[in-house]
């Protein structure tokens, strides 16, 4: 029984006019803060516009400026529904604040925001200059446009007040929804009608036509040319001459006409045409050097360009080799730009050829007389040679030979005397000319070597024939090794004493008992030519005092007399050593 009147009750149109009031109430939008709304204006006065919006608990007002842009707009009426965003649910005065402006520009926005997404076009003016480019309105919205953006060249003032006053079509390349920035462009809107232009232009030309160009412009990568007035094309460097050039500038004027070039390639993608000046004309290494033989010389061949490293030197028309720095001359270590010179006519030698490389090797001094040959045969080993100082280095003086200025010689700094010091290379200056003597050479390397010291008296030779004899020297100096002496008879050269060399014991043999500029007498022990080595000893001179007293004076009890005050104790020494090894014999 229960069961039923609840039934009832469920289906009774009191109960079903509820459920549709309690779901009206739910299906209606709350009002919330920054969202556009539609709304209707109430009542107007001078100064204010009240504007109501469903759901809302109470009704907005305009001021003063949003009711002159409702004036401009048309849409300041009674019962006018207009869009107005929610700025504030409640001011200080508990008052709904809205705004009819803000939606305004927030649909603008919008509609700029789905032209970004979708790459559409839109129109608007350039309105002012600011810095760094130009302010546009688009249909009321304002965005910002690039000087870089607003042609495809650099225009003048009068070009760009004359756009000012026209619509234009921009693009929006740039949308910050953040900061509610838009960037337009209207150079993508030229480069776009080029491109299309291109491709039309593009159809009429095909890889491998001949066609006729204007030079246009040159870069150190090659030129600008233009076809026709329709399109410009690239000629790299590298496509100029089957030579080799520096810059095209030595080929090419600007506004040369009538330049025959031919297509090398089409980039659809960039709307570019590469195109080639030597393909006009046959390769000279496929036709023309076959008629060339390594070993041949070649007669008035023209010097067409001369780096440090060489000069490159046409064999003919566009057929270019190298001589390399090393066979430009027979002088050694000479600058290609101190003897060649551009357009210069000179004899070459083939050294080589290398198809696959592209390479021709050259030889100019081939193609002289040899200076070596005049050198050999005019002069031998030992013999006087006339020289000019070209250069003084740290360790030898490089010098060229008279009337053979091809050939370098050098004199190294031990050759220069023979008591060798550091300022011999000062004495000497570039461009002095001195004779010096011829000690070797050797023509594979290019070497030619020189002596000075060898024209003077060697001051060994004084030293000959007095090996063991007692000579007498004077001290130069001391040092921890020994002393520094010269003989009385050769004061030109210095002689080291070594230090166990300066007495028969060895607590005698202290530098500290020598003092600069004392004579002492000395044996020579040694005297090699050859590796010109000399050997004096103070050591060896009282060995030979000692022996020379014991002869004389005949044993160990002989009485004491100076200089040999220690005599008898070298002698007991010995005695001692004799009886020890006796006793050692006699134990066995």
């Amino acid at each position: 029984m229960e069961m039923e009147v609840f039934k009832d009750l469920k289906n009774s149109p009191k109960n079903k006019e509820f459920a549709n009031l309690l779901s009206k109430q739910f299906e209606k939008e709350y009002i919330r803060e920054g969202k556009v709304y539609k709304g209707t204006i109430t009542k107007i006065n001078p100064k204010i516009c009240w504007v109501e919006l469903e759901s809302a608990k109470s009704e907005g007002t305009l001021g003063d400026e949003e009711i002159k842009i409702l004036k401009e707009e048309g849409l300041l009426n009674l019962n006018q529904t207009i869009n107005v965003m929610v700025v504030k649910l409640e001011s200080k005065s508990g008052d709904l604040v809205i705004s009819f402006d803000r939606a305004r520009k927030l649909d603008k926005w919008n509609v700029l925001l789905k032209a970004y997404q979708e790459k559409k076009e839109v129109t608007g003016r350039i309105v002012s200059r600011i810095k760094g480019g130009y302010c546009c309105s688009i249909n009321g919205a304002l965005a910002f446009l690039p000087s870089s953006q607003v042609a495809l060249t650099q225009l003048k003032n009068n070009e760009l007040n004359q756009l000012m006053k026209e619509p234009q079509r921009f693009l929006v390349v740039k949308a910050d929804e953040l900061r509610g920035n838009v960037v337009v462009s209207r150079r993508a809107i030229l480069e776009t009608i080029q491109n299309a232009s291109k491709e039309e232009i593009l159809k009429k030309y095909k890889v491998g036509q001949i066609v006729e160009g204007t030079c246009k412009n040159i870069v150190p990568y090659g030129c600008f040319f233009d076809l026709d007035g329709e399109v410009d094309v690239l000629c790299h460097i590298n496509e100029i001459s089957y030579s080799r050039i520096n810059h095209p500038n030595e080929l090419f004027e600007i506004g040369q006409r009538f330049v025959k070039l031919k297509i090398i390639g089409i980039d659809k993608d960039t709307k570019r045409i590469s195109v080639s000046c030597k393909q006009v004309k046959p390769d000279p290494f496929a036709t023309k050097i076959d008629s060339y033989k390594e070993g041949q010389i070649v007669h008035n061949c023209v010097v067409e360009r001369v780096m440090e490293y060489g000069a490159f030197v046409a064999l003919e028309d566009s057929l270019q080799g190298l001589v390399h720095s090393t066979h430009c001359s027979y002088k050694k270590n000479i600058s290609p730009r101190k003897i060649l010179s551009v357009s210069q006519k000179v004899s070459c030698k083939i050294l080589s050829i290398q198809k696959d490389q592209r390479r021709i090797s050259l030889s100019i001094k081939d193609c002289l007389s040899n200076p070596w040959d005049e050198f050999e045969k005019k002069f031998e080993i030992n013999s006087d040679i006339p020289t000019t100082i070209t250069d003084i280095s740290d360790y030898a003086i490089h010098t060229n030979i008279k009337g053979h200025e091809e050939l370098a010689a050098i004199i190294h700094k031990d050759d220069l005397a023979w008591s060798e010091k550091e300022q011999d290379l000062k004495k000497f200056k570039k461009g002095e000319e001195i004779t010096a003597k011829l000690l070797t050479f050797n023509r594979d390397k290019e070497l030619i070597r020189l002596g000075l010291k060898q024209k003077l008296p060697d001051p060994l030779d004084y030293f000959k024939d007095k090996v063991n004899e007692i000579l007498t020297v004077k001290i130069l100096e001391t040092e921890e090794n020994g002393l520094i002496v010269t003989a009385i008879g050769c004061p030109d050269l210095k002689i080291l004493i070594k230090k166990n060399n300066l007495s028969m014991h060895k607590e005698d043999c202290r530098v500290s008992r020598f003092n600069p500029g004392d004579r002492i007498d000395s044996i020579l022990t040694e005297l090699n030519l050859k590796r010109r080595k000399i050997a004096l000893s103070i050591k060896a001179l009282e060995l030979r005092q000692t022996e020379d007293a014991i002869k004389k004076f005949g044993s160990v009890s002989s009485g004491r007399a100076l200089p040999f005050a220690d005599l008898s104790n070298t002698l007991k020494k010995k005695d001692k050593k004799i009886i020890q090894k006796k006793s050692k014999k006699e134990e066995k």
